[in-house]
């Protein structure tokens, strides 16, 4: 009988602790690459996810966001800010007074990305000059050196955001901190990111069940960063899976990271 207590409440310990390991992990993400891992507060895994998916929307090859995440981390840790110095705002703290825009589109991360990128490109032979020299003929700043000593985690960001590396990206939070989900705003939101070359279907076009959206995606690597999107955003818009290539996400095991799911396809990520 007392072996039979003692087993009921291992029983339910383990099952009591099953349920409050989401909460002993709080509330983070985390980069895990080949080259080293990184963790981030959400806030700067979404931004970081959105700096891939406008270089996905505007055909840049991976050094570009090499150098704006390198750019980002220096000015602001990823984070978008409400101010700066003098009237500078935003991810990369761009000053309205200096001709890059409002303050309100600054403090948008997708269009303050845009408007760095499209600096970027008009920089000649950016992809050749070394990053800090590429970054200063955008920024301006005062010591355009200080750029140089974020190049390892722009190259560590990069692999994992843009899909180089699959799987590389993982957030966790605990189950009380779901939100009411939110799907359709956070589909507006991922087309707006990455362009409207992505294509959703529903569940009559292919989407697994009619609880689910799918992107449709061309390549792994886009599909890989759409996925990245989708579990940085998953706070945020109340989202509670993420398949895609063989894997999947849950909401409610993030810090386990994405784990084999032999269903999930390799031309859809499929969001619940």
């Amino acid at each position: 009988m007392g072996l039979v207590v003692v087993l009921a409440l291992g029983v339910g310990a383990y099952v009591g602790f099953q349920r409050l390991r989401p909460y002993l992990h709080g509330t983070s993400c985390e980069v895990h690459t080949s080259v080293g891992s990184q963790t981030l507060d959400v806030d700067q895994a979404e931004n970081a996810a959105t700096i891939a998916g406008v270089a996905f929307r505007k055909q840049l090859p991976e050094r570009a966001a090499v150098i704006a995440y390198a750019t980002a981390y220096q000015e602001s840790r990823l984070t978008n800010l409400a101010g700066g110095d003098r009237d500078s705002v935003g991810m990369f703290q761009q000053r309205p007074s200096q001709g890059w825009g409002s303050p309100e589109k600054l403090r948008d991360p997708v269009q303050s990305t845009s408007k760095f990128f499209d600096a970027l490109v008009k920089v000649k032979d950016y992809l050749d000059l070394d990053l800090h020299d590429a970054a200063q003929e955008v920024q301006r700043s005062a010591d355009g050196t200080a750029y140089a000593q974020h190049e390892d985690l722009g190259e560590l960001l990069a692999a994992g955001f843009t899909g180089r590396e699959p799987g590389a990206v993982r957030c966790w939070y605990p189950p009380n901190r779901e939100v009411p989900a939110r799907r359709a705003d956070a589909i507006r939101e991922l087309r707006r990111t990455f362009g409207s070359r992505l294509r959703v279907l529903t569940a009559a076009q292919g989407s697994p069940a009619p609880a689910a959206d799918a992107v449709k995606v061309g390549t792994r690597r886009s599909g890989w960063a759409v996925a990245a999107w989708a579990v940085t955003h998953a706070k945020a818009y109340g989202l509670r899976e993420v398949r895609f290539d063989g894997r999947r996400w849950t909401s409610h095991a993030g810090h386990d990271g994405w784990t084999p799911d032999h269903g999930a396809q390799a031309d859809r990520v499929v969001i619940r």
